[in-house]
């Protein structure tokens, strides 16, 4: 290893790059900050799983900010994710409880596909949304968090978003309350 200018050349990764490899020397105080997050704590201190299926629950109550459906259509429905990656992120469910999308009929993985456009085109509006991660985590192998009701993800991504608080420090800001989140999603998919 050799300090050139304040940088740190290192001779060993070297050898793999046309240029010379430069790590910055220069040493900063670090400054502890604090975020308060208060309502993270029901989901950290969750430790009862909700009996049966939480989509199924979630159909079976009136539509609102508690269960967070935000549009029900003939086959699937529209409901926020509680625990959101993103301010937005929603996610498209069919109402027949099945683990994968080769068991529901074509009707409902049509109206699932045609749900998940009109969430991306409404949040394109509301949120002014750059791009999308849109998927399906279908069984445990690929990190289904519900793994028995199959359903699409739409999550609204802006160029910059994954910065150092969700890259070292783990955490997630959200900008706006997710029961604001929903009026603004609902008031959207209601007008069409």
């Amino acid at each position: 290893m050799e300090i050139v200018n304040e940088e740190i050349l290192l001779p060993n990764l070297n050898q793999f790059c046309l240029h010379p490899v430069y790590f910055s020397a220069t040493i900063y105080p670090i400054s502890m900050n604090h975020l308060w997050s208060p309502w993270r704590m029901e989901y950290i201190e969750n430790h009862n799983k909700t009996a049966g299926c939480i989509f199924c629950e979630a159909q079976k109550r009136a539509d609102s900010a508690e269960n967070l459906i935000a549009l029900r259509g003939e086959h699937a429905f529209v409901i926020l994710n509680r625990y959101p990656y993103t301010s937005g992120h929603v996610m498209v469910v069919p109402f027949e409880h099945r683990p994968n999308l080769e068991e529901l009929d074509s009707a409902t993985r049509a109206e699932m596909m045609e749900l998940t456009a009109r969430c991306t085109k409404i949040l394109r509006e509301i949120y002014r949304t750059e791009s999308f991660n849109i998927g399906a985590n279908i069984g445990e192998a690929a990190g289904a968090g519900v793994k028995e009701h199959v359903h699409i993800h739409v999550v609204p991504r802006w160029v910059g978003d994954t910065n150092f608080m969700s890259t070292l420090g783990s955490t997630r800001v959200l900008p706006e309350r997710l029961e604001d989140t929903y009026q603004r999603i609902r008031a959207a998919l209601e007008a069409g």
